[in-house]
């Protein structure tokens, strides 16, 4: 799962950059990169592959002063190219766009081909260096940065969660969101985005949380959000009630050791207001719940690596309790064959972090 901090301050932002990473670690990520416009408009970027403090150590024995006011950071889990310094997050084009980027874009060799004709060079083996390139050529045609992403982001196919600085537009970050979950944090010095609001919580409480679509303009004083067919947009602000220790390791040994421990604490979380005098409260799961269980004739589970796992066992719980068929898929090959889904059957998705790709492509597959 990867990572997206970003932010625009009137401080320097290297160091919250740096902490976000921190914060987003429990994610699970193989090498991680931050960049930075620095006051004369030029980009300053350090990648490293492993750990986040691998890319502390690196600005440290590089003696890098990254200073500036406006950044993007990110910790990437790879999908296309290894895990290498060159394919790490944030990529750049023509020193004029970079970006940060979760999700995948399926298309990216068609666009790569593309671009390849328009002359542009590629320094990665990733689907997300052809983002950049894209925002730069639209660039050549628009007249404004966020309608520049409006344009290029019309020929991605696939999930993408945005993070977009600019040279030639020094003082806003363009946040995109399709299918892949972005919040804005709202600061007292400055406005923010990120993956998860936990990257957040040493500067803001307050977030807005981006829908399907939203595509958003951020400076330091105002936040501007459009829907997906380019009309003006308010969302709300919410405030949240995480506290930042929980997501710091304490005196764990690494962030598994936590969650098993941590586990008796989830499920308490988990039921707590579901379930009273040792039965379940069906208005939990929404107002027309008990209605569609007593119609429910089998149930499809889809899911990938662990929550897959989890999945097996709910099949047992519900064949041996409940006495209902149960199907359980791994979501990358489901949502890439024809299934047949029976009349009044429940479909459930599992994914521990919610931005699972196959899987939430499969829940959109099953929708339709």
């Amino acid at each position: 799962m990867c990572g997206i901090v970003g932010g625009v301050t009137n401080k320097d932002i290297t160091a919250l950059l740096l902490e976000g990473l921190n914060r987003l670690e429990y994610r699970g990520y193989d090498s991680s990169g931050l960049i930075v416009l620095s006051k004369n408009n030029t980009f300053d970027r350090a990648r490293s592959v492993g750990k986040v403090k691998n890319l502390e150590d690196n600005l440290k024995a590089r003696d890098l002063k990254i200073n500036g006011n406006i950044g993007i950071a990110h910790t990437r889990w790879a999908t296309h190219g290894e895990p290498t310094i060159h394919n790490a997050h944030p990529h750049i084009s023509k020193n004029s766009v970079s970006l940060v980027h979760n999700g995948i874009i399926e298309n990216f060799i068609e666009l790569k081909n593309d671009q390849l004709t328009k002359g542009y060079t590629f320094y990665s083996e990733t689907d997300t260096e052809v983002i950049a390139h894209a925002i730069d050529f639209a660039m050549k045609s628009c007249t404004s940065f966020i309608s520049s992403v409006q344009l290029a982001i019309r020929s991605f196919s696939g999930s993408f969660g945005l993070g977009v600085i600019s040279s030639k537009y020094p003082d806003q970050i363009i946040a995109a969101r399709k299918g892949s979950p972005l919040v804005i944090g709202i600061g007292k010095n400055g406005n923010y985005i990120a993956s998860d609001q936990m990257a957040l919580l040493s500067v803001t409480k307050e977030f807005i949380f981006l829908e399907e679509g939203d595509i958003a303009e951020i400076k330091i004083d105002k936040v501007t959000i459009y829907d997906l067919d380019g009309n003006l947009v308010e969302r709300q602000i919410k405030k949240s009630k995480l506290k930042a220790g929980q997501v710091d390791l304490g005196d764990y040994d690494h962030f598994m050791q936590k969650e098993i421990f941590e586990q008796p604490q989830a499920i308490r979380d988990t039921l707590e207001s579901r379930i009273t005098n040792d039965s379940v409260v069906i208005s939990a799961f929404g107002h027309a719940a008990e209605k569609t269980f007593n119609e429910v004739r089998q149930v499809q589970i889809v899911a990938c690596g662990t929550s897959y796992n989890a999945g097996l066992v709910a099949k047992y719980w519900l064949e041996d309790i409940a006495k209902i068929p149960c199907n359980v898929e791994v979501a990358s090959e489901y949502r890439y064959r024809r299934p047949v889904l029976l009349n009044k059957t429940l479909f459930v998705t599992l994914s521990q972090s919610g931005e699972t790709a196959d899987t939430v492509e499969a829940l959109k597959a099953a929708k339709k």
